[in-house]
């Protein structure tokens, strides 16, 4: 009777860990957020292949940009959009483990952090 009892315990433990650790990848807090200001150029078309599932998530384009947390600190970030976005607006990124850029949105240069637009500055001047 222990012993079923031990094992019964050892496989809810089990089950609730890795159970937690799926949902945390998938649905956990945000790895952060980034801010990267828009360069049309930096685009590549994406074409649909159709299917029940679709790779490019109905998205036309990616924008691949160097992107700053509000530390500064610097990694590139691969995003879709449906249309283009307009050439040199700032975005935010929300950025989740596993699934990358979940959502952005467009925001003023002033609501960036200010460690975030001294890098965005530099990358303008090209520094």
């Amino acid at each position: 009777m222990y012993k079923k009892a031990s094992l019964i315990i050892t496989t809810v433990i089990v089950v609730v860990a890795v159970g937690g650790f799926g949902w945390w990848m998938l649905f956990g807090a945000p790895e952060g957020r980034y801010y990267v200001q828009v360069d049309n150029a930096k685009t590549q078309e994406l074409e649909s292949k159709g299917g029940v599932i679709d790779p490019t998530g109905g998205m036309a384009l990616q924008y691949t940009l160097p992107a700053y947390d509000e530390n500064g600190v610097q990694r590139e970030m691969t995003f879709g959009a449906e249309r283009e976005l307009r050439d040199d607006a700032y975005l935010r990124l929300t950025v989740m483990p596993v699934r990358g850029v979940t959502e952005w949105a467009e925001v003023q240069y002033d609501d960036i952090p200010a460690k975030a637009q001294e890098r965005l500055a530099q990358e303008q001047h090209g520094e």
